[in-house]
C-alpha cells in the first residue's frame, strides 16, 4: 500500500510567507504532527537557524531533527541538502560529512554543482537519497541527463523526485527507461495541484505542502500544511 503524500514543511519560504510556514524546530514539529495525522507519509524540512536563514550546519540540522522526531512522527525525516543553505559545493559537503544527527531522506537537488558526490557522501552515511529534478522548465542544465550519467548503485535507496512545470503527460512519459528507482512527481504554485492529479493517475508519489504550494485547490490561501496535505490525499483518491 502507497504511503501518504511527501508533506514539504517549508521549503525555501519564511515566515515573511504567512503564519502557515513554520520555522523553528518547535513549529516544525508542531506542524508536522498535524500533517502526519492528516495523513503525510513522510516529511521534508529545510532547517534554519534562529534568525531564518537556511542552513546545513549540524547545530541547526540536529535540533530540527531530533524536534520532530521527539513528536513521534512515526514517519521518515528528510532534509533538503541544497545550494539554498550552502552555496559551495565543497562546503556542503563538508557540512553533510560534520552532521551528528541524521535523516532518513536527504534532498539533493540535480541541477546544482556536486549532486553525484554530495549523493554519495549521503549514501555512505547511511542516508538515502532524493534525486530531485526539474521538468519542463526553461532551457538550461538538464539535471535528469545529470541524473542518469550518475551511476545508481543501490535503487532501493534512491528516489527520483521530479518537479513538473506543466502537468504535462508527456513528461512523465519521458521518465520512461530509468533506473528501477521509485518516482515522486510535484508542481510549485499554479502547476502543484494539477500535476498532484497527474500523479495520482500515474500512480507516483505524490508531494505537497507550503514549501510548494500556499492555495488549495478550490484557491483560498492554505492555513497549515495539515489543510494541504487533507486535501492532497482527497485529490488523490
Amino acid at each position: 500500500m502507497r504511503r501518504g503524500p511527501l508533506v514539504s514543511l517549508n521549503g525555501s519560504r519564511s515566515a515573511a510567507d504567512g503564519a502557515a510556514v513554520p520555522v523553528s524546530p518547535e513549529e516544525l514539529a508542531e506542524s508536522a504532527l498535524a500533517a502526519v495525522a492528516a495523513g503525510a507519509g513522510e516529511v521534508l524540512v529545510h532547517p534554519r537557524t534562529p534568525c531564518g536563514r537556511e542552513s546545513l550546519s549540524p547545530r541547526v540540522v540536529g535540533p530540527a531533527l531530533e524536534a520532530l522526531r521527539a513528536a513521534g512522527l512515526g514517519v521518515p525525516l528528510a532534509v533538503a541538502a541544497s545550494i539554498g543553505s550552502e552555496s559551495d559545493p565543497a562546503a556542503r559537503l563538508a557540512r553533510v560529512r560534520s552532521w551528528t544527527v541524521l535523516p532518513d531522506r536527504a534532498a539533493v537537488d540535480f541541477a546544482e554543482p556536486g549532486a553525484g558526490v554530495l549523493a554519495e557522501a549521503l549514501l555512505g552515511r547511511g542516508v538515502a537519497v532524493d534525486a530531485v529534478v526539474r521538468l519542463g522548465g526553461p532551457a538550461g542544465p538538464d539535471p535528469l541527463a545529470r541524473f542518469l550519467a550518475w551511476p545508481v548503485r543501490e535503487p532501493r535507496r534512491v528516489r527520483l523526485t521530479a518537479e513538473l512545470a506543466a502537468a504535462d503527460p508527456g513528461l512523465v512519459a519521458g521518465l520512461r527507461g530509468l533506473p528501477p528507482v521509485e518516482v515522486v512527481l510535484y508542481g510549485r504554485e499554479a502547476a502543484a495541484w494539477p500535476v498532484l492529479r497527474l500523479a495520482a493517475r500515474c500512480g507516483t508519489g505524490v508531494r505537497t505542502g507550503v514549501g510548494d504550494v500556499l492555495r488549495l485547490p478550490d484557491g483560498r490561501p492554505a492555513r497549515s500544511n495539515a489543510e494541504l496535505v487533507a486535501a492532497a490525499t482527497a485529490a488523490s483518491r
